[in-house]
């Protein structure tokens, strides 16, 4: 529970769109909880409770608004916390950890007690790992009630329930009433699925197309028009897509394979919020697919947030207020984005992308839906020199692709020890761990101070001569220098 009066009144008074998603407000004489941005009559001051999140409104005893449905909100970024113990438990939580697993299983991969576990979820997000898990699987059956017309048993399964038991269960407890009576449009299998993912705005969509294009994968990724169905080629593909539409938008897509089935999905913006149309694949990964969707075009970031610590650098701030909506760059593929960051040591970003083509034509799959990058039990088994790089590079390659294979390194690990593990394998230096980091971890606050690229601009525009003299500015831009760099990147672009 949040203070109440203050900021948070007046955000909700005035309906700030800027404070959507990042708190909700609970009207005790409904039992109700809702966005700032609710249309309905407003209720008095002296009846509402603010939230830090909807899990904190559910586990107090409020159920959600089906007028501003706060399953639509923006999302509220894991990073905002200080403890990096629940910044991981979100990102073991959001791939599935609890939807079959237990909390004392969490508790073990996170190496923690289930009791100081509790405690620090209540005083970081105000609710329980379970509340947490609980409200992301209702959250998005919802979404998938309202924006599809799947079958409830697909929703079930497609939003972590073991069960369509279990959902209807669930859901009637939460909204008083069943799934299916809150359905406008009829039940029926589809073949593609569209949903809608809100951002904050300002939001420099092209600006993260552009960072894709440039790395389009030869021979597996393509840019330009593209129809999304089985005729479609590449693993990325970032370009104009036509699907029905008189109007052509520019949009990312890419195919992929999880739980063993292959699939497309492909992004586009719409307004204020982005578009994922997704077709294949399994009916339960499609949480998942959505969730890696939201970290590549970083769609829970709070622009207010950030801008306002960097333009802290009257500098700097010049570079933000030209581009205020710039967003980092995610990974729908940990792995690749790995073996990317090899790859790129010492090379044109051209020149590695070449060689991840290359890569991908030797010992990539091809699906009905398109090419995918190979996984790491394919180039754990390759032969270094087949690479068309230095063998040094070509070993590390290999060696991350043993270790991740095995189950000695992983994604979900605790980001030190992460670091610690990726730098020790030969080949590997501080700018890939720190390149990995910030991608495929998507760590805001990861900054690559050895990046040639960045040196030069920080020389050129910010006066900064010396690695350690940037090391040393980059510490007045934290927890946000990753968007600091990406500033810096941009500005070289230009």
């Amino acid at each position: 529970m949040l203070p109440a009066g203050g900021k948070l009144e007046q955000a909700r008074k005035t309906r700030d769109p800027r404070f959507d998603g990042r708190f909700f407000i609970g009207v005790r004489t409904t039992g109700i909880y809702c966005r700032p941005v609710c249309p309905v009559k407003m209720p008095r001051e002296e009846n509402v409770t603010f939230f830090d999140s909807a899990a904190a409104a559910s586990e107090a005893g409020y159920r959600p608004c089906l007028r501003c449905r706060p399953e639509s909100s923006p999302g509220t970024p894991a990073w905002r916390g200080s403890s990096t113990t629940v910044v991981r438990a979100l990102r073991l939580i959001n791939d599935g950890a609890l939807d079959q697993g237990s909390v004392a299983r969490l508790c073990d991969r996170l190496g923690v007690t289930p009791r100081h576990l509790s405690r620090l979820f209540t005083n970081h997000l105000g609710a329980s790992p379970k509340t947490i898990a609980q409200t992301r699987r209702l959250q998005f059956a919802k979404k998938l009630i309202d924006e599809t017309s799947l079958l409830m048993t697909e929703i079930a399964l497609s939003s972590g329930y073991g069960s369509i038991r279990r959902f209807n269960d669930h859901f009637k407890q939460t909204y008083s009433r069943s799934p299916s009576s809150l359905r406008k449009t009829r039940s029926e299998p589809v073949e593609r699925v569209e949903l809608k993912i809100p951002f904050r705005e300002p939001y420099d969509f092209q600006s993260l197309l552009e960072f894709y294009r440039m790395r389009a994968i030869p021979g597996v990724e393509k840019v330009g028009v593209e129809t999304v169905g089985v005729e479609t080629v590449g693993v990325e593909t970032v370009g104009v897509e036509k699907a029905g539409r008189e109007n052509a938008e520019e949009s990312y897509g890419r195919s992929f394979v999880l739980d063993g089935k292959s699939g497309h999905f492909s992004v586009s913006r719409s307004d204020n919020q982005l578009v994922c149309a997704v077709q294949g694949g399994s009916t339960s990964s499609l949480m998942r697919i959505m969730q890696k969707v939201r970290a590549m075009f970083d769609v829970d970031a709070v622009p207010e947030e950030i801008n306002s610590v960097l333009c802290e650098d009257r500098i700097l701030g010049r570079l933000v207020k030209k581009r205020p909506g710039l967003r980092l760059p995610g990974a729908f593929d940990e792995f690749e984005i790995a073996v990317r960051a090899i790859v790129g040591q010492q090379v044109s970003v051209k020149g590695a992308t070449t060689v991840m083509g290359r890569i991908a034509e030797q010992y990539g799959d091809e699906t009905d839906y398109g090419r995918v990058f190979p996984g790491p039990e394919t180039l754990a088994d390759m032969d270094p020199e087949s690479l068309p790089m230095p063998s040094k590079r070509a070993r590390a390659i290999k060696l991350l692709a043993v270790a991740v294979a095995d189950g000695e390194l992983g994604f979900d690990m605790d980001e030190q020890a992460f670091y610690e593990q990726v730098i020790a394998i030969p080949g590997i230096g501080p700018w890939t761990a720190q390149y990995i980091c910030l991608r495929a971890l998507s760590n805001p606050d990861s900054f690559l101070h050895g990046d040639l690229v960045i040196r030069k601009v920080a020389e050129k525009i910010l006066g900064v001569r010396s690695e350690k003299e940037l090391i040393n500015r980059a510490k007045a831009w934290q927890p946000w220098s990753g968007y600091a760099g990406m500033h810096l990147w941009r500005a070289s672009a230009d």
